[in-house]
């Protein structure tokens, strides 16, 4: 569960009867959480009051263990928009790193759809692995670890996400995983590997092909002083998407 300081700050706690939890402003007893419910308050051993919250995909997401940079939550939702993402697809996951994006794909397509999440690095596989299950995703997600660069063992897929260093060298993989109309999304950082990339794409029979960057401002909730924070995310990944055709 989430557990929100009066002062702001957010932790992310599995509850074990007997533990204590320390923060900045006091400890919290696990024990004073059993039998509430969530938006219920209690109180640290300095009189901070605190509550209770269900956690959601963000809180997940930055609370995760992670050994990869991750999908960060402000392009992860135009991505799911933009793969078309819904009840029953069958999607493939390039990339798996600390699992966060596999994580809202697998949310997203339901109990009837299906994930299969592709890996080459063995470490990553773990942590993909633990993450999802403790999200209760876990059998959602078909977990493979090898490299796909001479190709997949799925497909016909509705979408396909590539998130790797090099996305140029997976475009003819891709095409040949993807159903006819589907739709490809992948994330690149820099501006080169984007033009190698589109390079690439225009060698095969892909269309609609769009890059985009998100670049979002949050602001101080405060009536009285309504301005935006001083620093923001700004650059975090360029998004390219396209859509298969027949040749």
């Amino acid at each position: 569960m989430s557990v929100v300081l009066e002062s702001g700050n957010e932790y992310l706690l599995t509850v074990r009867n007997g533990d204590n939890f320390s923060t900045h402003r006091g400890n919290i007893r696990h024990s004073d959480i059993y039998g509430k419910d969530f938006g219920e308050t209690l109180y640290t051993s300095q009189g901070m009051r605190a509550y209770i919250l269900p956690p959601g995909i963000v809180e997940n997401i930055f609370f995760m263990e992670r050994k990869t940079q991750i999908v960060y939550p402000k392009d992860m939702g135009f991505i799911l928009l933009m793969l078309d993402v819904k009840e029953g697809d069958s999607i493939i996951d390039v990339g798996l790193g600390s699992g966060s994006m596999c994580g809202a794909l697998a949310r997203f397509v339901g109990e009837k759809g299906k994930i299969y999440g592709y890996e080459r690095r063995e470490k990553f596989v773990e942590v993909a692995s633990s993450n999802l299950e403790t999200w209760g995703l876990r059998d959602r997600v078909d977990i493979r670890c090898k490299d796909i660069i001479d190709g997949f063992d799925i497909y016909n897929v509705d979408a396909l996400f590539l998130d790797v260093p090099s996305p140029w060298e997976y475009i003819k993989v891709s095409w040949d995983a993807l159903k006819g109309g589907g739709r490809l999304g992948i994330v690149s950082p820099t501006a080169g590997k984007v033009m190698q990339t589109l390079q690439e794409l225009n060698t095969h029979s892909f269309i609609q092909v769009q890059v985009w960057e998100n670049l979002f401002r949050e602001f101080k909730p405060i009536p009285t002083s309504f301005r935006p924070f001083d620093r923001m995310i700004a650059h975090t990944t360029y998004m390219i998407f396209a859509r298969k055709v027949c040749k």
